[in-house]
């Protein structure tokens, strides 16, 4: 928390995400441990060293002393605070939510659900609505982001300009040789893999936001060693725009299926003659609305984060090289 160095900041971030995710494993919640080491430890560390290639390094020195911001964070925490004395001791067997909550799902869902993963059944069948809201909030963070950070590139086509930046490409790609080539070869387990979580997501752990980072993550990787404008030229943005749409449009239609139906919004239920059935169905048409939604997103926030950086780095080198050609006919002129 103290620290200036970002750089340093990103690696103890993802170092104790993933420590996280080892306390998760051995309290038995491997749900929560898999999505802490796909997210805390993977994607938002990517997208944060991201971020850090454009406003650089260091920390910038504080010029002001926000007294009253800090006095508005003890007021919101003590409220928030007092708002807890109320509340049951954390872990009291008494609590409500151990005596009716989590027995009812614990009994019940396998019988109304079917699915043996009590997460899946209650993250995407019991409160699928909230789990909706969630992945709203995801496609507007995309929106925001692609809104802010995108730039159109206007490219120059200077001699000297393209020279320098294929003689950069080849050396870079001299110097990361072994990568690109395990590259290669982990890149397509891990896309396999992401999609063995995304439809395994009702039998074990994992489901569409895992499995929608997971592919990001794959495809992010395959940007950061090939560079970006290669990465482009395989992944069209306009057609991730796109999915990250229909993944929130896909959630949103069983719902509407399901008031058609007869049933309540996403009861999952209707969908099928068993209700069983519906539910599968269901559950595995939200979760790869999910996922496609979760995937597309977190590649739009790193392609921007790098378009950006790249659009400035482009910027810098044009207005150098026409600061040196002005330089030069300047001294021929006189």
């Amino acid at each position: 928390m103290r620290t200036k160095d970002l750089l340093a900041v990103v690696m103890l971030t993802g170092i104790y995400g993933l420590l996280s995710a080892s306390f998760f494993v051995v309290l038995d919640a491997v749900d929560v441990a898999f999505t802490e080491a796909s997210v805390g430890a993977g994607i938002s560390g990517l997208l944060m060293l991201a971020a850090i290639t454009m406003t650089g390094r260091t920390e910038a020195p504080k010029r002001h002393k926000p007294l009253l911001a800090l006095l508005v964070v003890f007021i919101t925490g003590g409220m928030l605070i007092y708002g807890t004395l109320d509340m049951p001791y954390f872990g009291s067997f008494d609590a409500p939510v151990h005596q009716h909550v989590a027995p009812r799902y614990i009994n019940d869902s396998m019988q109304e659900i079917g699915v043996p993963n009590i997460v899946t059944s209650v993250l995407a069948s019991y409160r699928a609505f909230d789990t909706l809201g969630e992945v709203a909030v995801i496609f507007t963070a995309g929106i925001g982001v692609l809104s802010l950070l995108s730039l159109p590139l206007r490219r120059r086509s200077l001699q000297l300009g393209e020279s320098s930046n294929e003689s950069k490409k080849d050396q870079m790609h001299e110097q990361h040789m072994v990568l690109r080539i395990i590259s290669k070869i982990l890149i397509p387990f891990i896309l396999l893999f992401a999609l063995y979580v995304q439809f395994h997501g009702d039998f074990g752990p994992g489901g569409g936001f895992q499995a929608g980072v997971i592919f990001a993550a794959a495809i992010i990787l395959y940007a950061m060693l090939f560079g970006l404008d290669t990465a482009r030229r395989v992944f069209n943005q306009s057609l991730i725009q796109l999915i990250a749409a229909i993944g929130l449009l896909l959630y949103a239609s069983v719902g509407v299926v399901s008031l058609f139906n007869g049933g309540n919004f996403l009861d999952y239920n209707v969908l099928a003659d068993d209700p069983i059935a519906g539910q599968h169905l269901g559950i595995l048409l939200i979760e790869l609305g999910v996922g496609c939604t979760v995937a597309a997103v977190m590649i739009i926030i790193y392609f921007n984060f790098a378009g950006r950086r790249e659009a400035q780095q482009q910027a810098t080198e044009i207005n150098s090289i026409e600061l040196s050609f002005t330089k030069q006919n300047k001294g021929e002129g006189e």
